[in-house]
């Protein structure tokens, strides 16, 4: 096992400490330090699930159901604080990375520059999906608090856009992607380079789809902006037509996620039965929404059994709950075992479910849009439909290592066959030809996507929910608060509206719950 998937607590304190708190690190210290610190919000942790997404894009997405009461709409503080500190704590470690790396030899910096290169892919992601819930959020000149000497008063960053940064991140990783074909890894270096990594455990060519499998998310974000519509189909065409120049993550054995392989060290998933079941589910984390449930019922999903497991009262019916009911509907329904939670032995009670970060299925939903959008039908098709395949086959993998204790009342779902992926695919509500026009198709597309990212990729979903508009879900209004439907971003947190006025100031006017970010064209 990795030394850094195989410490305790204790250790990783001593081995990648706080650059804070620190004289003297190094550059694999710090490496690992990137993604230790941010593990929780990749890994299902409590604080991620229960804080932030319980109340906030879980609802936004109706991958759950819950009972409406006045002010669901408005994303917790303690959630979108929560976040926001631990990516600026994540970016702090990467700018002390940045600083050690700079005081090294000319020749230990060609040596170790691969950690600096996939520091800077796993920043990406992380970064994104901070713009993608705020838009203009501080970048460029932020985490320098210790390259500053601690000098608190100019360590204030200016915010950063969200095109500029989007700019920034494109064009880098596609440099990135590039140069990473010319790395030969130093044989002196290989070893430490495996032991820092707990996320592609230095395998060079995971890193390459990481790479360019994150520009296509990337790409396929802003691919309706009007100042990024033309790079989005010109990148997206060379990345997608040279895969052996530009690797993209193809199938579920080269999925970028970090895995659990002992639960009693920090890299588990203790956390996630606590996030969304916290209490039995009396806070409404796994309760499953009315259109999730409907959808894969009308339509014999596959994955229904896997995902999903009928409430304790519901005699093997798979209900949700409906968001257009009554609260005192929604609480009776509940309160008596009717609606269905997602499954224990797949999700909550699964201590080595893994991290996802990007997988086979949303690439090739990426990939199914695209070629939609390029009038190719029949790639369009092939992506579709193998992107169907591969989610179906990658719960069942996640069931397959599942390690549920302490479950009464339900028997271990049976993995889905591939007779039944043929058959619900082929199935009126599923099928491509059928869908006819390719607006139709395309609302496939984002249903799929849906489905498939359900709460276990909730960033994901929410971002796609929003740029598509689908699939069509349908919300109570909310009149006794000034948020009458979901947001379309997140304010930003009260501690920087505080301690950084002067540069919110420049943001101030567009921090509201319905400025839409960039991307989202309507």
């Amino acid at each position: 096992m990795l030394v850094a998937a195989s410490c305790s607590e204790s250790e990783f304190t001593e081995r990648y400490p706080d650059p804070a708190k620190i004289s003297e690190t190094t550059i694999e210290k710090q490496y690992t330090g990137i993604m230790y610190t941010s593990r929780e919000y990749v890994l299902p942790g409590y604080g991620n699930y229960f804080v932030t997404l319980r109340t906030s894009l879980n609802r936004y997405t109706q991958a759950v159901g819950w009972p409406f009461e006045s002010g669901n709409y408005v994303p917790g503080s303690a959630g979108v604080q929560d976040l926001w500190f631990n990516y600026y704590n994540t970016l702090a470690q990467y700018r002390e990375l940045e600083k050690v790396y700079a005081s090294k030899s000319e020749e230990e910096q060609a040596n170790k520059k691969i950690f600096m290169m996939t520091a800077k892919i796993y920043l990406y992601d992380y970064t994104q999906r901070v713009v993608d819930l705020f838009g203009a959020i501080p970048f460029t000149e932020a985490g320098m608090l210790s390259a500053k000497d601690g000098d608190y008063a100019s360590s204030n960053a200016k915010f950063d856009s969200a095109e500029s940064i989007y700019t920034l991140m494109l064009d880098e990783l596609k440099a990135l992607a590039t140069e990473l074909n010319g790395v030969t890894l130093n044989a002196g270096y290989q070893k430490s380079f495996q032991t820092s990594d707990f996320v592609n455990k230095g395998n060079l060519t995971m890193w390459k789809r990481y790479c360019n499998s994150l520009r296509l998310r990337m790409l396929s974000r802003v691919s309706a902006a009007p100042d990024f519509k033309a790079r989005a189909t010109t990148e997206m065409g060379e990345i997608l037509g040279n895969t052996a120049t530009f690797p993209i993550v193809e199938t579920n054995d080269q999925n970028i996620q970090i895995n659990v392989f002992d639960v009693n060290t920090d890299i588990n998933s203790k956390g996630f039965q606590d996030g969304i079941a916290s209490g039995g589910g009396d806070w409404f984390g796994n309760t499953a929404g009315k259109k999730i449930i409907d959808h894969m019922n009308a339509n014999a999903d596959p994955r229904l059994k896997i995902v999903f497991e009928p409430g304790q009262n519901a005699k093997g019916v798979y209900a949700g709950m409906d968001p257009q009911a009554t609260n005192a509907v929604q609480t009776a329904q509940y309160q008596a075992g009717l609606v269905a939670i997602y499954n224990r032995f797949t999700l909550s009670h699964n201590q080595f479910f893994p991290g996802v970060i990007i997988n086979a299925a949303q690439v090739n939903l990426i990939k199914a849009e695209y070629y939609l959008n390029a009038g190719n039908d029949a790639m369009a098709k092939t992506a579709y439909e193998t992107a169907i395949s591969q989610s179906v086959k990658f719960y069942n993998s996640i069931l397959a290592i599942t390690n549920a204790q302490g479950i009464t009342n339900a028997t271990i779902p049976t993995p889905a066959t591939d007779a039944s992926i043929t058959a619900y695919i082929a199935g009126n509500g599923v099928n491509w030809t059928a869908a006819g026009t390719p607006a139709a198709k395309l609302s496939l597309i984002a249903t799929q996507k849906w489905l498939h990212f359900n709460l276990v990729q909730a960033y994901e979903n929410w971002a796609e929910v929003r740029r598509l508009d689908m699939p069509t879900l349908q919300f109570q209004t909310d009149n006794a608060n000034n948020q009458t439907t979901p947001p379309v971003r997140w304010n930003y947190p009260g501690n920087e509206v505080t301690y950084n006025p002067e540069n919110y100031a420049s943001v101030r006017d567009s921090d509201k719950l319905t400025q839409r970010i960039f991307w989202d064209v309507k």
